[in-house]
């Protein structure tokens, strides 16, 4: 169930933000979104889960415009984490998490199944220990893992994730990372917008590198994080190197003259 969008234009009322974007994201792969500051990595993600509207061209899932599907539909398929979504309601943590059945319910109360895929959200992001605790008593950390265990309890095609590192201790960001490559081990597409070029480095399988609207480059890793490509979009200069047990590593020595 390939994720596409085709020459893809967006604009904040009269600023653009998105400029003729065409990306082929496949099931399988964790694909991240990067580019510095207002490059349009967010708008992208948004457009590609549904969530915006582009001025022209298209978002696809399999042939299927995003926007056309029904709410309930588009939502048993794509998984949205928004960047700092917000939590108002004095619900329990496994209350929230239980929202993400929602597309899935056939009446009222949960069913087993249902119960089963909370159980299993909330295990998996390791928030089951302060499930019955209130989410405006939690962490901004603690609150942004059990918004992720909404979306795994959805049981989602494809989980889109807007910076969600953010608030995270440097272990609870391994942690996150190594929940999301475990779903596309399970054969889903997840699309995510990192911040930390290091992190992408080390788990992403297909990057897209955005710069001032525009796909600068995309692909593999390797293929994208040049050190040519890395001066010409974020003003550094650095190398992609393997450490000795073979993992990739980014070295990033300072800035350069743009």
């Amino acid at each position: 169930m390939t994720l596409q969008c085709d020459h893809l234009c967006f604009a904040h009322d009269d600023h653009p933000a998105l400029d003729d974007v065409s990306v082929r994201l496949h099931p399988g792969q964790f694909s991240v979104i990067l580019g510095p500051n207002g490059a349009g990595k967010s708008t992208l993600l948004s457009c590609l889960a549904g969530l915006l509207k582009p001025r022209s061209g298209s978002a696809h899932l399999d042939g299927d415009a995003i926007v056309a599907l029904p709410d309930a539909a588009r939502a048993k398929l794509l998984g949205v984490l928004p960047q700092g979504a917000p939590t108002h309601w004095a619900i329990t943590a496994s209350a929230l998490v239980a929202l993400g059945r929602y597309p899935h319910r056939k009446g009222f109360g949960l069913s087993a199944e249902d119960r089963v895929a909370i159980d299993a959200a909330l295990v998996a992001t390791g928030t089951t220990s302060f499930a019955d605790r209130r989410v405006t008593e939690l962490s901004g950390g603690e609150r942004a893992r059990v918004l992720m265990a909404r979306v795994l309890a959805g049981e989602p095609q494809w989980i889109l994730a807007d910076e969600p590192l953010a608030n995270l201790d440097p272990g609870y960001q391994i942690d996150m990372l190594h929940l999301l490559r475990d779903q596309v081990g399970h054969g889903k597409g997840v699309v995510a917008v990192l911040h930390d070029l290091h992190h992408a480095v080390r788990f992403a399988d297909h990057v897209v590198l955005l710069h001032q609207g525009k796909v600068f480059a995309q692909g593999p890793v390797a293929d994208v994080l040049t050190s040519s490509n890395l001066s010409a979009v974020y003003g550094i200069d650095a190398k992609l190197f393997s450490d000795e047990e073979g993992t990739p590593q980014l070295l990033i020595k300072g800035k350069t003259a743009r």
